[in-house]
């Protein structure tokens, strides 16, 4: 199978070079930026991609806008501050050849030391797990066909994540892989772990009784 990894960036020029050698270093992939309109010197520090597109500002227009462009059979989608290490591709593809399965997520690794970060990351897996509900952080995965049968992340100013992981785990199984993914600490240490797990929940509660998410984006903080 081949791959594509897709990473949406908004002022991420110092983290995007780091993303791109970590995808790189996992094998034989394609990694496509899609840039959300910068200005600081990201799109010049992302020219170890193969491919470096701009698109509308916001995760979903600018991940499906690298789908569109990508050639891959597997779309992988990271958040500029996750990485994955050695293996990666190999794990992805031992889960895809399971009957049934479409895609799936990964088990995090927060990058900060301490015991709330090691129950945030539990939690984090126990959402996913019992509610089938991985957030982008959690490097989703999908089927290319799937995926483009799907007409990908809908168009939402928040939670595209979510909605589209809904839809994909109707069509199959999802596969929840050890990784570890990596995970930046720096959205938890900015708001604080309680708050800002406190807002991810409510956000998502709030989403599942109805209440638009577009809406529900301006009481989330802008942190990539």
């Amino acid at each position: 199978m081949r791959y594509s990894i897709i990473i949406p960036t908004l002022n991420e020029a110092g983290q995007i070079a780091h993303a791109i050698a970590q995808a790189r270093a996992l094998g034989d992939v394609e990694i496509i930026v899609v840039d959300g309109g910068s200005n600081d010197e990201t799109l010049s520090a992302s020219l170890g991609a193969d491919q470096v597109l701009t698109a509308e500002r916001g995760r979903a227009a600018q991940q499906n806008a690298g789908a569109a462009a990508s050639r891959g059979d597997v779309l992988l989608f990271l958040h500029a501050d996750c990485w994955l290490g050695p293996g990666a591709l190999e794990q992805m593809a031992s889960a895809l050849a399971e009957s049934g399965c479409v895609g799936g997520y990964f088990r995090q690794a927060i990058e900060a030391a301490g015991r709330r970060f090691r129950w945030l990351e539990r939690g984090n897996a126990l959402r996913a797990g019992l509610l089938g509900l991985p957030y982008g952080d959690q490097g989703i995965f999908a089927r290319r066909e799937i995926f483009n049968k799907l007409g990908g992340f809908p168009p939402l100013a928040l939670m595209e994540d979510l909605y589209f992981m809904k839809r994909l785990r109707r069509e199959g199984s999802l596969a929840r892989v050890a990784g570890p993914l990596h995970v930046s600490a720096r959205r938890w240490e900015k708001h604080g772990v309680v708050r800002q797990t406190a807002r991810n929940w409510c956000i998502t509660l709030l989403a599942q009784l109805g209440f638009s998410p577009n809406r529900l984006s301006r009481f989330y903080p802008d942190v990539r």
